[in-house]
């Protein structure tokens, strides 16, 4: 299993496509293609055929997946793109912080 420093739940910037520059927070990572899922960006539109749940069917507007590449972490320090870098606690756990003010995520 791959090891991502971006996990479900952080604040992302997008650094490269067509939402270069926008921020959001990651929904879902998808591990085996490298890639993750961010509320309100990159939205495709995705036509749908009418069933039970949707009778009207027609066109619904989702996120679609970005590569993982393109998109850093925000520090929550600065609120800009950062690194992340591993290190221990004083109880020994591994924990992630923000490379360019240190600041612990």
């Amino acid at each position: 299993m791959k090891k991502f420093k971006i996990k479900t739940g952080d604040y992302v910037q997008v650094m490269s496509g067509k939402d270069r520059g926008k921020k959001g927070k990651v929904l879902k990572v998808l591990r085996d293609k490298d890639r993750v899922i961010v509320e309100g960006l990159n939205i495709v539109t995705k036509r749908v055929k009418p069933t039970a749940e949707n009778p009207q069917g027609g066109l619904v507007e989702k996120e679609a997946p970005i590569h993982i590449s393109n998109v850093m972490l925000v520090d929550p320090k600065t609120g800009k793109p950062t690194r992340v870098g591993y290190r221990f606690d004083e109880n020994g756990n591994k924990i992630r912080y923000a490379k360019k003010s240190g600041e612990q995520i």
